[in-house]
C-alpha cells in the first residue's frame, strides 16, 4: 500500500542561503525509492508517494539525504493528506473570508499544548490572534506575517524548544491538500 505525502523542508531557498534547486530536491527523493515526486514553488514542499515508512522515518531520511547531498542540514517536517486536509478543515478563522497573506500554519513536529504558550498575553497583539490544532498553530496576522509582532514572540526559541516548527501561508496549505488528494 502506498500513501501521499508532503515533505515541508524548513529555511531553504530563503535569502540567498540554502540553496536547494527544486529539479535537484526531485532526483533526490526519487533516488530514496519514491514515486509521484512533485515540488510546490521554491520555498520547501514537496509531495510525494511512499511504500514504506512513516512521517517520522520519512522526515529522518530526507533530513539526512538532504544533508549528504547538500552538505548543510535542514529540518523537515512529513504529514500525509488525511492530517493536511484536517488541518485545512480545522481551521477556527474563516479562512473563505480572508487574504491567504492574512492566515498562516506552522506545522509542529511533535504536539504541542497551551502552556508553552502561556506566557505570550493574546490580548496585548489583538487583532492578531492564533490558536492552536493538531501538531500545528493557526495564526491570523491581519496585516500579514512581516509585519506581525504575535508571529515574532511565536517564533521565539523558548515556544518552540525541543520542536521543528515551519509556516505556510493559507494558499500553501491548501494548495498541499490537493496535491496530496488521491488522483
Amino acid at each position: 500500500m502506498t500513501t501521499t505525502y508532503a515533505a515541508l523542508l524548513r529555511g531553504i531557498n530563503v535569502g540567498g542561503a540554502k540553496k536547494v534547486p527544486m529539479a535537484e530536491l526531485r532526483t533526490l527523493m526519487e533516488g530514496l525509492g519514491h514515486s509521484g515526486v512533485r515540488t510546490y514553488l521554491q520555498s520547501g514542499q514537496a509531495v510525494f508517494t511512499a511504500a514504506h515508512g512513516d512521517e517520522e522515518s520519512l522526515a529522518a531520511e530526507l533530513t539526512a539525504a538532504v544533508e549528504k547531498h547538500f552538505g548543510f542540514s535542514v529540518d523537515v517536517i512529513v504529514r500525509d493528506h488525511a492530517y493536511l486536509a484536517a488541518i485545512a478543515d480545522g481551521c477556527p478563522f474563516p479562512a473563505a473570508e480572508l487574504e491567504a497573506k492574512q492566515l498562516h500554519v506552522t506545522y509542529f513536529s511533535a504536539p504541542v499544548d497551551a502552556d508553552r504558550f502561556a506566557t505570550i498575553d493574546g490580548q496585548a497583539f489583538l487583532p492578531e490572534e492564533f490558536r492552536l490544532g493538531d501538531r500545528a498553530l493557526y495564526l491570523y496576522a491581519p496585516d500579514g506575517l512581516g509585519r506581525s509582532k504575535l508571529a515574532e514572540q511565536l517564533a521565539r526559541p523558548r515556544v518552540n524548544k525541543g520542536l521543528i516548527a515551519t509556516s505556510r501561508n493559507w494558499n500553501t496549505v491548501v494548495k498541499l491538500v490537493e496535491m496530496t488528494a488521491a488522483e
